[in-house]
Parts: structure tokens; C-alpha cells; sequence
């Protein structure tokens, strides 16, 4: 990781307020490269995970063990998950792979923070199982939570879209989900998106 330091990109990410104790400023697709040549390794996952460098924590959740989280670690995970990078990125390589999804969108989706409520909507729709209708018509509830949040929206609109591809006999359940949503700038943005997806 050091040896592919980036000063401009650290300083750039620092800049837009992407808090990491250290940074090195290497490009996501690197730090995927060199974490996927590494053995899988959840107890080093975790070690890497609590250390306060970006690469470090971001490599982890590609060499922690999915099948191995449990509910029990759920606070540890949870507490690494400081800004939207690492959110898309455990969205990305982790959650989707774990046996406990659906403990994990139950409890982070109801959290008041921000950037764990975005990572489990997001891990929702790149899964293969966990976009059953009583998940679906959770979303208005966390829009409201949420009701001018950008990323939330972005997650909303990605486990909706997700839902109607898979299957287009949701379109209905969809337009009713959209109805009980309020008119705050997230619901106005999921609303628009929604709708062109659908109508195309």
C-alpha cells in the first residue's frame, strides 16, 4: 500500500471530508488488488478493520471471511463504517456474502447513522435473497428518517430499481412504496428516478 502512495488523491479526499486517521491516497481498484492476493484471514480482518488507515480498513473487507460474521461482531463492523466510501465499499465485498443479511439490514437500516443505513440498502439490492416485499416496504420509513439524504436516496432508488429488474410484477408494489413516501428532497429524487426506470 505505501509503495502506491497518491499525496494529491489523499490530500483530495481529505478535502471532501472522507475522515480517515491516515491515508495513503491509493485508488480503490489497487487496494482491492492487493487485498484479493491475500489468503482469506478474518481475525487479520479485523485487526486491519480497527486500524485508523484507510487502505487498511477498506483491504479487510475483502480478506474477512463472510461466512464468519455474526451478529455478536455486528458493532465492530459497524463502528469502521465512518463514511460513504466504506459503506458502498462492505456493500460491495462484504455484507452481500454473509449468512446474517437480513439481521444486518434489520439493524442498520433503522440506525440513525447515516452512512450504516446506505450500506445496508445497498448490500440489499446486490443480493440474490433479500429483496422480499416486507423488506421493500421498509423504505419509506427509513426515507423519513432520512428525508434529505442524497446517499439514502442513491440506496432507495438501487433496491427499487434492483426489485422491478428481477421481477416487473413488483411495479405495482413499487408505485404504492413510492406513494407513502413524503415530499422531502429524498423522496422527490427516488420518486423521479423510479419512475423513468420503470416507465423504460
Amino acid at each position: 500500500m505505501r509503495k502506491q502512495m497518491n499525496g494529491a488523491v489523499a490530500d483530495a479526499m481529505f478535502y471532501y471530508g472522507d475522515n480517515y486517521g491516515l491515508n495513503y491516497g491509493v485508488s480503490l481498484p489497487t487496494v482491492r488488488q492487493i487485498a484479493c492476493e491475500q489468503t482469506a484471514d478474518h481475525e487479520l480482518a479485523l485487526y486491519l478493520y480497527k486500524q485508523q488507515v484507510r487502505e487498511l480498513r477498506l483491504a479487510a473487507l475483502h480478506i474477512a471471511e463472510p461466512e464468519r460474521i455474526t451478529v455478536q461482531e455486528l458493532p465492530t463492523w459497524a463502528e469502521g463504517v465512518i463514511n460513504s466510501e466504506v459503506a458502498e465499499e462492505m456493500a460491495f465485498a462484504l455484507l452481500p456474502r454473509t449468512t446474517i443479511l437480513k439481521d444486518i439490514f434489520d439493524k442498520w437500516s433503522r440506525s440513525d447513522n447515516e452512512f450504516l443505513a446506505y450500506s445496508a440498502l445497498m448490500a440489499a439490492a446486490r443480493s440474490e435473497s433479500s429483496l422480499d416485499e416486507s423488506i421493500l416496504h421498509t423504505l419509506p420509513a427509513i426515507v423519513e428518517r432520512f428525508a434529505s439524504s442524497r446517499i439514502i436516496a442513491q440506496g432507495v432508488v438501487a433496491m427499487l430499481a434492483t426489485a422491478y429488474e428481477r421481477n416487473a410484477d413488483t411495479k405495482s408494489a413499487i408505485q404504492e412504496i413510492l406513494d407513502k413516501m413524503g415530499n422531502g428532497s429524498a423522496a422527490e429524487y427516488i420518486k423521479d428516478e423510479i419512475s423513468w426506470r420503470i416507465e423504460y
